[in-house]
């Protein structure tokens, strides 16, 4: 992997200053740099100095690890960037790849599950906790948390009264239409935006408007989406009770 152009000298981190930086340990990062992810520091001295690509190659690494990837999915992904990619592209690529809604996921045993809910869950209530999403369970009774959220919502459901069936299909028919606009949607994106901007050459003036397009796209998606389904909520009503 080619070492990045060197930066302004204002610019360079030690190790320390980049984990500082990003939140990610010394240790981590000298793992990441043995796997190939980042290309190797500039020396002064027997001091090794990161610039700004190095920073926004770190924060993507981040990025995909926290949606999931394999460390061996990421050397992949990273393999196809050209190796004189630089801090404005991969900051476009963590911006295209930050989660919309951010799980929070967390490995819990069974009495911090019950502390998280308050009292102490019965065999039902885990069960009915890990239908409606809420939990995943995991080898010697550990569970994966999916966020604080939606352990509150899968407990208001459960004191509602109504069978937890009856959620769980709704669920799963809200994840089967947002997973098919989800698809649609990034199909869209890719046909109308993305590939305009390659098509273009990738240039340098439109790279950070499309980084800062594509942030406040999220938002406005989310809440689009989240209104459109109440008015269509608000309507099936309205017919139904005609």
């Amino acid at each position: 992997m080619a070492a990045p152009a060197l930066p302004d000298q204002g610019d360079l981190l030690t190790i320390d200053q980049l984990s500082e930086r990003t939140g990610i340990t010394v240790r981590n990062i000298r793992y990441y740099a043995g796997r190939g992810l980042l290309p190797p520091p500039q020396l002064r001295g027997r001091t090794g100095l990161y610039g700004p690509d190095h920073l926004a190659r770190l924060e993507l690494v981040s990025e995909l690890s926290a949606l999931g990837f394999t460390l061996s999915a990421i050397e992949s992904h990273l393999e196809r960037l050209p190796p004189s990619v630089g801090a404005a592209e991969l900051t476009l690529q963590r911006v295209l790849l930050t989660p919309w809604v951010p799980e929070e996921i967390e490995e819990l045993d069974r009495a911090e599950l019950d502390r998280r809910a308050g009292r102490s869950l019965t065999t039902d209530d885990v069960d009915a906790l890990e239908r409606l999403g809420a939990i995943s369970p995991m080898s010697e009774g550990r569970v994966q948390l999916h966020g604080s959220g939606a352990l509150s919502s899968a407990l208001a459901v459960i004191d509602s009264g109504l069978p937890s069936d009856v959620w769980r299909r709704a669920h799963e028919l809200i994840q089967l239409h947002t997973a098919a606009l989800a698809d649609d949607l990034m199909a869209m994106f890719q046909d109308e935006v993305l590939q305009p901007y390659r098509d273009r050459g990738r240039r340098a003036d439109e790279r950070m408007r499309l980084a800062r397009a594509m942030s406040q796209l999220k938002p406005v998606t989310v809440h689009g989406v989240a209104t459109a389904f109440g008015r269509a909520v608000n309507r099936a009503i309205r017919e139904r009770m005609g």
